[in-house]
């Protein structure tokens, strides 16, 4: 327990933050290898999936300036906006940024069956498709951070 404490005292945001982002990357590795039946460890540092981890550390950011700062702060302000924008970008532009790769991605399979000669600037590469998130995920990732952040409260 005093180990906890002493970190704490560091620098309490923070490290609520850093909890709650690498709580909701745990999760999403195990939810992700329920869904798939494979380990894929990339899943830790990886975008997209549920839970969201940018939802959940910036959630848990909130929880712990108004614990800490108060809610009435300049810091807990500040840690609202960031914690919507975020998690507005990453249920829109990113969402749709992932949903543009898989139409690309399909584009360039087809275009390569028919003969890389005609395309040979692609070179086998793919667009990466999980880079946002669905409005569930970035749910479940705030469920995360207010749980996260709240757990902190009480230690």
């Amino acid at each position: 327990m005093d180990i906890i404490h002493a970190i704490l005292n560091w620098n309490y945001i923070l490290t609520v933050s850093v909890t709650a982002w690498l709580v909701a990357q745990v999760l999403k590795t195990i939810i992700n290898f329920a869904l798939v039946g494979r380990l894929q460890i990339s899943r830790m540092w990886g975008d997209g999936g549920m839970p969201s981890a940018h939802s959940a550390t910036v959630c848990a950011m909130v929880v712990a300036s108004g614990f800490h700062s108060g809610t009435d702060s300049t810091t807990f302000g500040i840690a609202c906006v960031v914690a919507i924008i975020t998690m507005h970008d990453a249920m829109g532009v990113r969402y749709e940024t992932g949903e543009q790769a898989k139409v690309l991605n399909q584009m360039i399979q087809e275009w390569m069956e028919i003969g890389s000669k005609n395309a040979p600037f692609l070179n086998n590469r793919e667009l990466k498709e999980m880079v946002g998130h669905t409005p569930f995920e970035v749910i479940g990732g705030a469920i995360v951070g207010l749980l996260i952040g709240l757990l902190f409260t009480v230690l």
